[in-house]
């Protein structure tokens, strides 16, 4: 990949055109009754959300919806690890996608111990079985890995820091994933190393140009699916009927937005 960042005018334009693009497949898997589950991964200030937000801004919310799960109940914690996940799998005509996902448990539960190692061995044994149920079923399972450099992160947190309006994005347990970033490192490798399947294997997105990782990772998207343009029945807005001595009531006092914009 090319160091130098790609410019915002080609980056706008290339990027109308791969959402274009989505509200077909979004209007293909909704035709078919496909399942789709996209999985974001990767370092924390990677571009997973930003990349999200531009995947979904002009899909319909009842096909496209995020599953960002918080931390899990005491009672989650009883439960099978991937039983949780499951209940957030799309039905016919959904897509779902995942801002971190069961692999939560092969990165920050690995490394800061939320977790103990036989639970980790467990889920390294059970994921790709898991997986390959996910897809034997027909779910279309993508999974994509947004790598950054430990300089980049830094900056991107500095940044964050500064901003008051980005400001909740960061969190202690971000700050900690600096002086832990091997740590973070070996349990990336080991969680390759065995959930990169031939059925549902990673794709790596490289991150240091957020602009260039969007388009990257979308194209890619698009490319893995087989959709197809599907045609939709023709709309015409009706006429509008004529009044009947309709009168709007008056205004309630203090029913109304007040006008706070004269004097911008």
């Amino acid at each position: 990949m090319g160091t130098d960042r790609l410019r915002r005018k080609p980056y706008e334009k290339e990027l109308l055109r791969l959402q274009q693009e989505l509200v077909e497949l979004q209007e293909w898997v909704r035709a078919e009754g496909r399942r789709v589950v996209v999985i974001f991964e990767g370092r924390d200030a990677a571009g997973k959300g930003s990349t999200i937000k531009r995947v979904t801004e002009y899909l319909n919310p009842r096909v496209a919806r995020i599953a960002a799960l918080p931390v899990p109940t005491d009672r989650q914690r009883s439960q099978w690890y991937f039983q949780r996940y499951v209940e957030h799998l799309p039905a016919a005509g959904e897509i779902v996608l995942f801002d971190r996902s069961w692999y939560n448990r092969a990165g920050v539960e690995r490394v800061m111990g939320f977790c103990t190692p036989e639970e980790h061995a467990r889920f390294l044994h059970q994921c790709p079985i898991f997986e390959r149920l996910l897809v034997e079923d027909g779910i279309l399972l993508r999974k994509y890995w947004f790598s950054v450099s430990d300089a980049e992160q830094e900056r991107r947190f500095r940044d964050r820091l500064a901003d008051p309006m980005r400001r909740w994005k960061l969190s202690a347990m971000d700050l900690e994933s600096i002086t832990r970033w091997e740590e973070y490192s070996r349990a990336k490798d080991e969680m390759l190393a065995h959930t990169d399947i031939p059925e549902a294997p990673w794709y790596e997105v490289e991150s240091e140009d957020k602009r260039r990782a969007r388009i990257n990772m979308i194209a890619h998207l698009l490319s893995t699916i087989p959709y197809r343009r599907v045609e939709r029945a023709p709309l015409e807005i009706p006429p509008r009927p004529p009044a009947t001595g309709y009168r709007r009531p008056p205004r309630r006092p203090g029913g109304y937005v007040p006008d706070v914009t004269a004097d911008l």
